[in-house]
């Protein structure tokens, strides 16, 4: 059986195990254990050791637990509800309301959290009652905070990034400010967009007059401020080259920890809450990459990506072909497999092919976040699409209808950046990071 064959073999069986239900780690582990005994026999397992404590023997991948610990303090301290408050009397005048609310409220906290899920979770269950109160549109209500939430994973910091950095050897705080403009862009985007509908459509929102006197606006400003503080002690740090990401998430988890203490409830108890959480979502997290390492090691043992590389080169696609072949394939994966299961499983075959376009692996990395957020709402999979339809007493369909307009915006922000790179590069050629 050739190595080709083999590989297809493999992927039908990772597919097969994923529609009859299986998570993500054990339907990538199972079938490279058996990519590797089809083509090695038991001899190739002989290096799953070395591999084990090498793949996970990182000071990088160290940063995603401290990054979620830190969302996670600031979540069961209840100082989400808190900005989302603050927030609404900052941008709630603007046409649509406290649908703008909901994209302001998202950006920041992605600015915290790193994850898209955590980041539609915390904004939508305070969001969704005062929504529902207000009669605001159940499908732009659904649909803003799922498009919304997905901002967790391009605005700085990402664990998406964090994993994509890890296993190209990027500068994983080059990736963070390659995602700063983008992601900053797309909230206003997305913002104008519900700015627009609510402008030619005002059923869709009720007016909302913001804060009304110096001592509201005064109150709501307490509110965020405590919030910037935290980012710009966070990415400010990464930014300046004083830390590296993952000094900068244990800078983030004692500033948060401070400001639960003045700005929200904080105890024993709730520290104790939020350390359990982060255990149980790191492990996902981090078997999720262990068996993507099992991955690469045994498509490398083969040599399966150099022949891939050199298949997809003697195809002599342009670059803009290349990119349309990618836009299809995780397009297909985004309905079929979550976030860290497209990086992990498609990263190692296609890096190599990246070298040889000489395609920038940071710019990339924005490239390959968008194609991620795209799958985060796109049925049957898109898991923003589940966290928020938990949340809420509305149809499923409701959510998919809503958040089309904002994938249709995704794909501008998408060509936006082929045409120009410079949106995203600009920022890391400025800046003085630590790698």
């Amino acid at each position: 059986m050739t190595p080709g064959v083999e590989l297809i073999l493999v992927l039908a069986i990772f597919v097969g195990l994923l529609c009859v239900g299986m998570t993500i780690p054990f339907a990538i582990t199972v079938p490279s254990v058996i990519y590797l005994l089809l083509h090695a026999g038991l001899a190739g397992l002989k290096g799953i050791g070395l591999v084990s404590w090498g793949s996970m023997n990182s000071f990088t991948l160290s940063a995603i637990p401290l990054f979620i610990l830190m969302a996670e303090i600031l979540q069961e301290s209840r100082l989400s509800l808190r900005v989302y408050h603050g927030l609404s009397k900052l941008v709630s005048w603007i046409p649509g309301g406290l649908l703008q609310t909901n994209i302001a409220g998202c950006a920041i906290f992605a600015a915290i959290s790193g994850s898209s899920v955590v980041t539609a979770a915390s904004i939508g269950r305070v969001a969704l009652p005062e929504l529902r109160k207000r009669k605001y549109s159940p499908r732009l209500s659904a649909g803003s905070l799922a498009a919304g939430g997905t901002l967790g994973i391009l605005i700085p910091p990402s664990i998406a990034m964090i994993v994509y950095g890890t296993f190209t050897e990027t500068s994983v705080a080059k990736l963070f400010m390659a995602g700063v403009m983008p992601g900053l862009l797309l909230t206003a985007m997305f913002m104008t967009y519900i700015a627009l509908h609510a402008w030619f459509k005002p059923g869709i929102a009720p007016a909302e007059t913001g804060a009304r006197s110096v001592r509201e606006l005064l109150s709501a400003l307490l509110d965020v401020i405590p919030f910037m503080v935290l980012i710009g002690g966070t990415i400010g740090s990464i930014y300046s080259g004083l830390v590296t990401p993952t000094e900068a998430a244990a800078v983030g988890c004692v500033l948060a920890m401070i400001i639960a203490m003045f700005w929200g409830d904080f105890s024993v108890a709730i520290l104790w809450r939020a350390l359990q959480t982060t255990v149980r979502v790191c492990g996902n997290i981090l078997f999720i990459v262990y068996a993507a390492f099992l991955f690469s090691y045994a498509i490398s043992y083969a040599g399966v990506g150099e022949r891939i590389t050199q298949f997809l080169v003697d195809l002599k696609l342009s670059k803009l072909e290349f990119f349309f072949a990618l836009f299809v394939l995780y397009t297909v994966l985004g309905c079929l497999v979550e976030s860290l299961g497209m990086i992990v499983v498609t990263v190692p075959l296609l890096y190599p092919v990246l070298v040889q376009y000489g395609i920038d692996p940071i710019w990339f990395g924005v490239i390959l976040v968008l194609f991620i957020e795209m799958g985060q709402i796109s049925p049957p999979i898109g898991i923003n699409l589940f966290v928020i339809q938990s949340i809420w007493t509305g149809k499923l369909s409701d959510v998919v209808t809503g958040t089309i307009p904002f994938h249709l915006i995704m794909f501008v922000l998408l060509g936006l950046l082929v045409i120009f790179p410079e949106i995203a590069m600009w920022l890391p050629s400025q800046a003085a990071v630590v790698p």
